[in-house]
């Protein structure tokens, strides 16, 4: 009986895993050839800190994870080698007046310890900031204009 329970619980976390937009990590090898060319384009003058592939809502994407320039970058790619979509580390500093005051109001007594800008196509569309608090973690997202925003 205890073997079966087991079983059932290990599928119901693979089942949520996968529902969760399941990540597992890759190697170039692993990647389709458009997608190590992007790789090995925007890892130029970098440091590929890691490779990922992720499934979003059945859609298959990858990431490559890198360090420029001593800051973070990460990269989706589709599996036609095309950019989705680019997180890079920013200062709190670097940012637009009303984006770091949208972030420190939100973050109210917690900690900004990260941010990063968000790029699809050429244009920043969102701030994301990791703000620790009592000890926990959480994020928050903000618009190019300060105005919060929902994940989906």
């Amino acid at each position: 009986m205890s073997s079966r329970f087991a079983s059932l619980a290990v599928s119901a976390v693979l089942v949520a895993a996968n529902l969760a937009g399941a990540e597992k990590r890759v190697t170039m090898e692993n990647l389709p050839p458009a997608v190590q060319k992007t790789v090995r384009e925007q890892s130029q003058g970098a440091t590929l800190r890691g490779l990922s592939q992720e499934e979003e809502n059945g859609k298959t994407f990858y990431e490559a994870e890198l360090k420029v320039n001593g800051h973070n970058k990460d990269v989706l790619i589709d599996p036609t080698g095309a950019i989705v979509e680019v997180e890079e580390q920013v200062t709190l500093e670097s940012l637009p007046p009303a984006v770091k005051t949208a972030l420190e109001k939100q973050a109210g007594k917690g900690k900004i310890t990260f941010v990063e800008s968000v790029t699809k196509g050429s244009s920043v569309v969102a701030y994301e900031a990791k703000i620790k608090t009592a000890g926990k973690t959480s994020e928050i997202k903000v618009s190019p204009q300060g105005a919060a925003v929902k994940e989906p």
